[in-house]
């Protein structure tokens, strides 16, 4: 045998010594298998070029019945040759890894998720701009009446009116005193006549006294006045019983106050009643009462709550007057 020819079967010894060592290291278990079984259990993978499956059926059938251990070692070899382009492929293979490869292209935006739970408060924001103005709100209720004002400037003279015509000549001096003194009486009846009706309408009396709430606003010298002359006087509460029965009357006839017989116009602080008697024992003022800073408090007026409050003389409301029973 030539050296040339020794030297090729020495080269083909060692691929096959290689490829059989190849097969222990990597333990392709073939030896229990059909050939049918472990070249389906193996991906045949583009690699050099070699026998295809077919192709070695096809040897198979052409050559008869080979041994199965040869037959297993062929397709493992095919399989093995397909598969891995190196021994540096195949042991990356077998354990698992392999070198990393070019970076893909980006995927499509996915579908949006299922709304997240409501997160925690945040802060307070900053203060907004101030609204727009709203509608005027309902009309309040009415206040107390204010003090009297002073005494306005004298106004201009008016323009002078037109001259008279001349009246005719009249012996009319004998019945000017007596016409005179019928409008006199006349009106005194009217006002009497008024103040009956007024009375009809209801009063309060105890065992000693009828009392009356005169409803026409005056000051507290008019209403003095006006009882006077109906033979009675201011009412003048002297004791509970009867503070509480005019407190009851003012109450029940919708008033929220009216003038009784006190007051310290004569020295400040030192109250009398309307008989002049004086301040006593008795006395229902209201809380922080009387209080007159400005010394123009003189008068004295009773609450719907039976309470006394300290007012000056000039404001204008009803008031109460009182008459004495005549004994029989």
């Amino acid at each position: 045998m030539s050296s040339k020819k020794e030297q090729q079967l020495t080269t083909y010894g060692t691929l096959v010594v290689f490829f059989i060592l190849q097969v222990q290291i990597f333990g392709f278990d073939v030896d229990n298998r059909p050939t049918t079984d472990v070249c389906s259990t193996h991906t045949i993978l583009p690699g050099p070029k070699g026998l295809t499956v077919s192709q070695m059926r096809k040897r198979e059938m052409e050559g008869g019945r080979e041994d199965l251990a040869q037959r297993s070692s062929i397709c493992s070899k095919n399989q093995y040759f397909h598969s891995f382009n190196s021994a540096e492929q195949a042991a990356e293979n077998v354990t698992g890894w392999s070198e990393k490869g070019d970076e893909g292209e980006k995927g499509d935006r996915g579908e949006v998720g299922k709304q997240g739970k409501v997160g925690p408060k945040g802060p307070k924001g900053n203060k907004g701009p101030v609204g727009d103005v709203g509608d005027q709100g309902m009309l309040g209720k009415i206040g107390p009446i204010g003090g009297k004002g002073d005494k306005g400037a004298k106004g201009l003279p008016g323009v002078s009116g037109k001259k008279g015509k001349a009246g005719t000549v009249c012996d009319c001096g004998r019945y000017r005193r007596f016409v005179g003194q019928l409008n006199i009486n006349v009106a005194r009846l009217n006002t009497s006549i008024k103040f009956l009706k007024n009375v009809i309408a209801g009063i309060r009396e105890t065992d000693e006294k009828f009392y009356y709430i005169v409803k026409e606003e005056k000051n507290y010298r008019e209403a003095l006045i006006h009882c006077r002359d109906r033979g009675g006087s201011l009412a003048m509460p002297k004791d509970e019983a009867t503070n509480a029965l005019l407190a009851d009357y003012i109450s029940n006839s919708g008033l929220f106050r009216a003038f009784i017989g006190l007051n310290d116009m004569e020295r400040e602080g030192q109250f009398v009643y309307a008989d002049n008697s004086p301040l006593q024992n008795y006395s229902n003022w209201k809380q922080g009462e009387p209080h007159d800073p400005a010394g123009h408090e003189d008068c004295v007026e009773m609450l719907s709550t039976g309470e006394w409050n300290d007012s000056e003389c000039q404001v204008t409301i009803y008031f109460v007057c009182e008459f004495l029973k005549k004994r029989k």
